[in-house]
């Protein structure tokens, strides 16, 4: 895939472009920094806006914008023009998310959110997904992910995104993947009914699934979330079983407290990396970066620079400063999918991008208590 030259897709007359958006396996718009995202930007807009390759969702949107994306749309800046339209993701069909130029015999995937905020948003995928993956094994094996052996995923499969990405995680290391069947929108649902013995004993037949395993196979990698992560160190024997047999515990899916996550680190998993992915089905994977000196911070995430921006913003939609706590507003331009200016329901502070890295990193992140007029409940994930 190559994309078109900036005059092309910024000149009067700009037409469709013959390929999608800059691919990243093929260079991408990698860590030259913004210059080159502008560019990719451009390029997207030709690929999204085009009647011979755009989706059937965002060409229907055109007409409604108020300013010409083709035209006036030339760089990251400019994204923050466009609606979100996350919520009507709830309900189109996954079908009109299709750009019309992707390849006949192209297989999609449809994965949803988690449903925190009421019904779920939907996304497709057609090969964007892998090549994430592929960059974000990378940085898992910077932060002390062995790179051979088994993982043991206990969190949701089903439409969520999250056991693709793991499964991806290890296929990549000739390696195998075990799961744990888990319904995380059963326990939002019993915790929104204050349900929480039954919280409890769901908990227990998902951890005994999970000791089933450790006990019969051999696992260098478990991937779960923060509360189930805490769960098993209330459970000495499985957090014993966990200790000797895991090389690297990766967490995300929901917040982790500094302490929280300092004293899991420090207390109860001494010597075994402890990696967190921040993230979900819209925006995909910001791993952990590899820590800095002088990090102010535990653990700091960074998205996928070459289609990814994640913005931190004060309650009129401005850029917070270094140090400060906002919103997180994320942009994400890739050749499948194209979700500008989409508010999250997450807060983080903003940390200064790494030496040689072309975004800002986010640390602390937490949930809002209320967001798009439903209350929050994480659950397990």
């Amino acid at each position: 895939m190559q994309s078109q030259s900036v005059t092309d897709l910024t000149g009067a007359g700009a037409t469709a472009p013959s390929d999608p958006p800059s691919d990243p396996a093929a260079g991408g718009v990698g860590s030259a920094g913004a210059a080159d995202f502008d560019r990719h930007v451009r390029s997207a807009m030709a690929w999204h806006f085009s009647e011979a390759t755009g989706s059937p969702f965002w060409l229907a949107k055109r007409s409604e914008l108020g300013f010409d994306p083709l035209t006036e749309v030339t760089g990251a800046a400019d994204l923050r023009r466009f609606p979100d339209v996350s919520d009507e993701l709830r309900t189109v069909p996954a079908a009109a998310l299709i750009p019309r130029g992707a390849a006949p015999d192209q297989a999609f995937r449809v994965y949803e959110s988690g449903g925190t905020t009421g019904l779920p948003k939907r996304v497709v995928d057609g090969g964007y997904r892998s090549r994430m993956v592929a960059w974000a094994v990378d940085r898992l094996r910077a932060n002390g992910v062995p790179q051979q052996g088994n993982w043991l995923h206990l969190g949701p499969a089903g439409p969520h995104v999250i056991a693709f990405d793991v499964a991806g995680y290890a296929a990549r290391s000739g390696s195998l993947c075990y799961t744990v069947d888990l319904d995380p929108r059963w326990v939002k649902r019993l915790l929104s009914a204050g349900r929480r013995r039954e919280v409890s004993d769901y908990l227990d037949h998902v951890l005994d699934q999970a000791e089933l395993v450790l006990r019969s196979q051999p696992v260098a990698v478990l991937n779960t979330t923060p509360p189930l992560l805490e769960a098993i160190c209330a459970r000495a024997d499985l957090r014993a079983l966990v200790a000797e047999r895991v090389g690297a515990i990766v967490w995300g899916g929901t917040a982790f407290s500094r302490e929280s996550l300092q004293l899991v680190e420090r207390e109860m998993f001494p010597g075994i990396p402890l990696v967190g992915v921040y993230g979900n089905s819209l925006m995909g994977v910001a791993p952990q970066r590899p820590r800095q000196d002088g990090d102010a911070y535990p653990c700091v995430f960074e998205p996928f620079a070459e289609t990814t921006r994640l913005e931190l913003v004060d309650g009129d939609g401005r850029p917070v400063g270094y140090g400060e706590r906002g919103q997180v507003r994320l942009h994400l331009v890739s050749e499948e999918m194209f979700l500008p200016n989409i508010a999250e329901r997450d807060t983080a502070i903003r940390v200064a991008p790494a030496a040689g890295s072309a975004v800002d990193g986010l640390a602390e992140v937490a949930s809002v208590a209320r967001f798009e007029g439903a209350d929050v409940v994480e659950g397990v994930y």
